[in-house]
């Protein structure tokens, strides 16, 4: 019997139309080009005889495991996302998608393009929604302030500029 595992949680269900793409594209890497390849090679394995001993066969089994949950995964994930293909009409104010220039009290100026968490990236400055920092700017607009608490302690920003180019391509 298996160990329990308890749910995961999810996260907000936006993705942008990249993201999608992205996900689709691991989903068929996957299916229909890695898994095929690991089943010959455990099938080839397999035929070899005793598989005690037959690391091929067990590292390949492992691998289909680590395949098969991942594709559950994509799938499921896909089912359930809401993809964002274009920008609110009300574009004076962060939501999803929007690419937001804030600046600190020291007059240091950071870009974030808020996404879904399925396609954060940090190195990219794609900030999750579900983060803290994405929270504290949800609704605001340019000239707005708000404070987000850090490991360093509590920093207030404002809001210099939004755009939401990231969602039309």
């Amino acid at each position: 019997m298996g160990r329990y595992r308890p749910p995961r949680r999810w996260g907000s269900n936006y993705i942008s139309t990249h993201g999608e793409k992205v996900l689709k594209d691991e989903l068929f890497q996957l299916w229909k080009v890695e898994r095929p390849t690991v089943v010959q090679t455990v099938h080839e394995a397999a035929l070899n005889g005793d598989r005690s001993e037959n690391g091929d066969y067990i590292y390949g089994k492992k691998r289909l495991r680590e395949i098969d949950g991942r594709v559950r995964y994509l799938t499921k994930r896909l089912e359930a996302v809401t993809v964002v293909r274009q920008p609110p009409s009300n574009q004076h104010k962060v939501y999803f998608g929007a690419t937001v220039t804030i600046e600190n009290i020291e007059g240091d100026e950071l870009v974030f393009t808020i996404v879904g968490p399925d396609e954060f990236d940090l190195k990219q400055h794609r900030l999750s929604m579900d983060s803290p920092m994405a929270k504290a700017m949800l609704g605001k607009q340019i000239d707005d302030e708000f404070t987000v608490a850090t490991p360093t302690g509590e920093q207030v920003f404002d809001i210099v500029a939004i755009d939401y180019e990231f969602l039309s391509h």
